[in-house]
């Protein structure tokens, strides 16, 4: 007996879906132009004015660009030193007369006012040697309040430096007479910090605590720097900081970022104050 042959039919086997990993795109650095500035006080010292207006000229200037100085350190003089001085001996020897004159007429005016009260004078002797006393006292007033405000205007006749600091820049030099630039300008630079023009397309990728790189774009010092994100500014600003390229765009809209520069990095360069830097904020 044959047998037909049986033809067998078999499911697939559905075996189960693996999803297919997709890499995620690597997140890229903010790049951004910069200066380094001090992440200390900066002051620009100006000269005093006279009581005319007008402006004494520098006779001595004391200080170099990049001296350090201390606070209260003499830093200048000016040319309007020797009438302030003239004037404040002037009222020095004033007030020793008037104080003289006040100590005789006082001894006078008690022999007075104890003849009459004998009656050997008459009433009127007495009011017009007590007025003559009154004014004496006035003048010697008079020229005490003088002598602290002659004082006042003496230190005017030097420049001391108010804080502890380096001399970042001298702006004016003997025999000029400063006007809107003034002497120089005293920073503290002990801890450096840089200045970033971040645009505002990325300024979202930027947040406080964010480690940055820094590099000179024209040698200023090798290597790089490391510092970490401080400060975000909260306006939108004109672009400052210009390219090398001539075609980049000057009326860019960033924001300016802090970087303070970890302490290291900081020495290294603390006496490259405004240097041009490229910085990079790591992802």
């Amino acid at each position: 007996m044959a047998y037909g042959t049986r033809t067998l039919w078999h499911r697939p086997v559905e075996r189960p879906s693996v999803p297919v990993a997709r890499s995620r795109p690597t997140p890229e650095a903010v790049a951004a132009l910069g200066r380094l500035e001090p992440a200390g006080d900066i002051r620009l010292l100006a000269a005093p004015t006279t009581s005319m207006g007008a402006t004494p000229r520098i006779t001595q200037l004391l200080v170099s660009e990049g001296d350090r100085v201390r606070r209260g350190q003499l830093l200048a003089r000016f040319d309007n030193a020797p009438n302030q001085l003239a004037e404040l001996a002037l009222l020095r020897a004033r007030i020793q007369t008037l104080t003289r004159r006040l100590v005789v007429q006082g001894r006078d005016l008690a022999r007075f006012r104890s003849l009459a009260g004998q009656g050997a004078i008459a009433a009127n002797e007495l009011d017009n040697r007590e007025q003559a006393y009154l004014e004496l006292q006035g003048q010697l007033l008079e020229a005490r309040a003088e002598y602290v405000k002659s004082g006042t205007d003496v230190v005017n006749t030097e420049l001391r430096a108010p804080m502890d600091g380096t001399v970042l820049r001298v702006h004016s030099r003997v025999g000029e007479r400063p006007v809107t630039q003034g002497i120089l300008e005293l920073g503290q630079i002990d801890q450096m910090e840089a200045l970033l023009e971040i645009y505002e397309s990325d300024i979202s990728r930027v947040r406080v605590g964010q480690r940055a790189t820094l590099t000179s774009e024209n040698g200023g010092f090798s290597g790089s720097l490391d510092g970490t994100v401080q400060l975000i500014f909260p306006q939108v600003r004109q672009r400052q900081i210009l390219a090398t390229d001539p075609t980049g765009d000057a009326d860019a809209r960033i924001v300016e970022v802090r970087v303070r520069l970890d302490p290291d990095d900081a020495q290294r360069v603390r006496s490259l104050s405004g240097l041009k830097v490229i910085g990079r904020l790591q992802p």
